[in-house]
């Protein structure tokens, strides 16, 4: 039976690395068929909202879905973020964003981190209000113990699974008392269960500076959800930015996989959109499924590429989005 496999296009250049990764895909010796729905701003304009019922039975249908981009306006009655609504929807309770050094001039070496971040409460409940005649406006963070221990577990899990022997609980519980208070207890309860890792605590300030002064000290960090938004997006520019940085939204039921670029409208049509952080999404997308030897020829074809100088303007080379598609597929062969 062919893996069941969702495109999730977009908005903006979202379109066009999602077709660029299927085409990569397609050159693999992995049996997979390709359906698209509608996300985004765009699914908005045409259907009236921009995640449709549709596109969630479809994710959940299928083995795995490919997200490309989507246009979040702000102040539009009616517009919500569908990527929360879609991670809250199927519970995606994990978003796992890997970082490791590429040869690339942008890239320090040595550096090859899992960020494992709670993708589905904290900051990003979506529980707002605004009081005062408009003069205060209330978001709650909302940390559980069983959203806790899920993501804590995950890490732990993922450390032993890829050989890594420390984990690091990053909080704020000297100020968020209760909130990152539960989630630092519940990592010390959770620790004693994996004698083989090391657990560390670091406050997210902290984390945030040793980031910058020697991430190479990093194997797994595990945090809320909003810390974990930042601290990714930091952790990716010493390993080339956003261009080549991949994720992935892991439930129990559902699995969805996407670079962490935005839409870029500038670049739509102009054929200088990267693909490199599609491809690398579609590489941990064949993980999920244990194609884990397919994983690594298309990773590996893709690094190539970024050795060898055969990349997107952004990353310092010449060749269009198609152009390196065609020379990813050339390395797979």
């Amino acid at each position: 039976m062919p893996y069941q496999i969702t495109l999730l296009p977009g908005d903006g250049i979202g379109p066009e690395v999602v077709a660029a990764a299927e085409a990569v895909l397609q050159a693999l010796p992995v049996d997979m068929d390709f359906t698209r729905a509608e996300i985004g701003f765009g699914a908005y304009e045409r259907l009236g909202t921009p995640l449709p019922d549709s596109t969630l039975d479809a994710i959940r249908s299928s083995h795995a879905a490919l997200f490309g981009a989507v246009t979040t306006p702000p102040n539009i009655p009616g517009y919500f973020s569908p990527v929360v609504r879609m991670r809250q929807s199927l519970d995606l309770y994990a978003n796992l964003r890997p970082t490791r050094s590429i040869s690339h001039p942008s890239s320090r070496p040595g550096i090859d981190l899992i960020l494992v971040r709670e993708n589905t409460e904290g900051l990003y409940s979506g529980i707002e209000r605004v009081e005062d005649d408009g003069n205060r406006a209330i978001t709650e963070r909302v940390i559980t113990r069983r959203g806790s221990e899920r993501i804590i577990r995950k890490a732990f899990d993922l450390a032993r699974q890829t050989g890594r022997k420390k984990v690091h609980v990053v909080h704020k519980a000297n100020v968020l008392r209760q909130t990152c208070g539960l989630f630092r207890q519940v990592a010390l309860e959770i620790a004693p269960d994996y004698p083989d890792i090391e657990m560390l605590e670091m406050l997210v300030d902290t984390c945030a500076m040793e980031l910058v002064r020697a991430p190479e000290q990093f194997q797994v960090i595990v945090t809320t959800n909003l810390f974990g938004d930042i601290l990714s997006d930091e952790a990716c520019m010493f390993v080339g930015g956003l261009g080549v940085a991949a994720s992935a939204n892991i439930g129990a039921d559902a699995a969805v996989f996407e670079p962490v670029h935005g839409s870029a409208p500038p670049l739509v049509g102009t054929g200088k959109a990267n693909p490199t952080a599609t491809f690398f999404a579609a590489a941990m997308m064949l993980e999920h499924l244990s194609e884990t030897e397919q994983a690594n020829r298309l990773r590996n074809a893709v690094e190539t590429c970024i050795a060898e100088g055969q990349v997107t303007p952004d990353l310092g080379g010449t060749l269009t989005t198609s152009g390196m598609t065609q020379a990813v597929i050339a390395k797979i062969r």
